[in-house]
């Protein structure tokens, strides 16, 4: 259902009603019907048959929309309530999800990159968190071991990276808020 209400679905088949609509009126001898639609429809059909090749689908999310959404909403979840947002758009023109921050992060492999395949928002100690999972590509699970550190305060201030390995070519990426330290009394 989700790639049926893709943008590139929507307008393609706007531009397919518009054709046909104005092929019909050509047919019927209507010309105050047929020239506009058959003027806009073939190339808003043509647009969309462009996106719909170059479409990269959300990745599958794991959490239900409503679950989290005050913890999602406070002000020291914005960084990830952002991540979340960017990753569960579709994408049009791109290899992978977050093709940019991999590749400054020194994660990208241009012939296999690492593909974004789920998102599950997560509960940590009172904060937000969440839960990324790829499937690692040409990228070697040791490359993403040695950038860890770095991971965490690049999708934000204040965010710890764990990584799990899953399976041969996957691997699970966990960003949490950093735990407060304990008062000293």
């Amino acid at each position: 259902m989700q790639a049926l209400l893709s943008p590139g679905s929507l307008v393609t088949l706007a531009g397919a009603v518009l054709s046909v609509i104005g092929w019909i009126g050509y047919a019927s001898g209507n010309p105050n019907l047929s020239l506009p639609t058959i003027f806009y429809g073939i190339p808003i059909l043509l647009g969309g048959l462009a996106l719909k090749s170059s479409e990269l689908p959300p990745p599958e999310r794991l959490t239900p929309p409503d679950r989290f959404r005050t913890l999602r909403e406070l002000p020291a979840s914005e960084p990830l309530r952002k991540l979340r947002a960017d990753v569960l758009r579709w994408r049009y023109g791109q290899k992978a999800h977050l093709e940019s921050s991999l590749e400054v992060l020194k994660l990208w492999d241009e012939d296999n990159p690492p593909q974004l395949l789920s998102v599950e928002e997560l509960e940590h100690d009172g904060g937000y968190g969440l839960r990324l999972r790829f499937r690692c590509g040409a990228v070697s699970y040791e490359r993403w071991q040695e950038r860890r550190d770095r991971l965490g305060r690049f999708f934000g201030a204040g965010l710890v990276a764990d990584l799990e390995p899953l399976g041969e070519d996957g691997l699970q990426l966990t960003l949490l808020p950093q735990p407060v330290p304990a008062p000293a009394g």
